[in-house]
């Protein structure tokens, strides 16, 4: 594990050991180069949270690829996570371009060089599936919270990627049906995306309430560059969790509560309903 301006850079165990392996099957210059490739991949989406002024934490290179863990303090866009994510698979498409250019001006080993070529593609082909924790994924459920409330966005993009990642099981599994041998690297994937995926469907409820907990101070720092208020028309007798679900990553809410046909009972900022719903002792929530 190094640090390097307060960044962790740091390799899973189980990394180290499929390089160690890597040496004594002959594989070596191939994983490094892999190694390189997913790297520079993960450089790219760090170089562009922290242009965007977001704190990296960490880029870790794991088994199946790497990951860099990019601290939201709240100001994450839905425009904003789309650029982070696909600044990773630009970089790609740029080393995919300059290896073009060393081929055709005859420089470096043709061999190596369609295998930089082939694992950029590859690579980058692959983040792009819509899976959490996959580029695709990021940028597919920044595009819902355009269209949808927040936590069915968390909800959606979590099926979406289950049901994506069981499609790369079925594929790493088909082979042996028609008497072949199974796809163990697309299988593997497959296993640890379905099971990320679901466990964060599972964590949904946490998921969310994290995206409620600094949304107050947030949305009062930046009220003039979000536009008109949205409104949302509820019963009094609505639960807190109902009407919050609601709630939209990049607009702020009004809250009109009725007590009945065409009877207005109050008009409740969205910051009134989140602190009543944490203040366990509080007053009621449309006090």
């Amino acid at each position: 594990m190094i640090k390097f301006k307060g960044t962790v850079l740091s390799l899973h165990p189980l990394f180290v050991i499929v390089m160690l392996a890597s040496v004594f099957t002959g594989r070596f210059l191939e994983l490094l180069t892999l190694f390189i490739i997913v790297f520079i991949h993960e450089l790219g989406h760090a170089a562009a949270a922290a242009a965007m002024g977001f704190k990296v934490r960490a880029i870790q290179m794991l088994p199946f690829g790497g990951v860099a863990v990019i601290e939201d303090d709240g100001r994450m866009t839905a425009m904003k996570e789309i650029v982070i994510a696909l600044a990773g698979p630009l970089q790609n498409v740029i080393m995919i371009g300059i290896t073009l250019t060393c081929r055709w001006a005859g420089w470096g080993d043709e061999q190596l060089l369609s295998y930089i070529i082939q694992g950029n593609l590859v690579i980058a082909l692959f983040n792009l599936l819509p899976i959490l924790p996959l580029d695709g994924g990021k940028v597919l459920q920044a595009v819902i919270s355009l269209l949808a409330p927040y936590h069915a966005t968390l909800l959606w993009a979590s099926r979406a990627g289950i049901l994506c990642s069981l499609m790369m099981i079925g594929y790493g599994l088909q082979p042996l049906f028609l008497g072949g041998g199974i796809r163990l690297n697309v299988l593997m994937i497959g296993l640890f995306l379905a099971y990320s995926n679901f466990e964060d469907y599972r964590n949904v409820h946490y998921r969310f309430l994290r995206f409620l907990v600094n949304r107050s101070e947030i949305y009062e720092r930046n009220l003039e560059g979000l536009g008109p208020a949205q409104p949302i028309v509820a019963d009094s007798s609505k639960p807190l969790d109902d009407i919050m679900r609601l709630f939209k990553r990049e607009k702020y809410h009004l809250i009109y509560v009725m007590s009945g046909p065409g009877s207005l009972l109050a008009v409740v900022p969205e910051q009134h309903v989140i602190s009543s719903y944490f203040a366990s002792n509080g007053p009621p929530w449309y006090a």
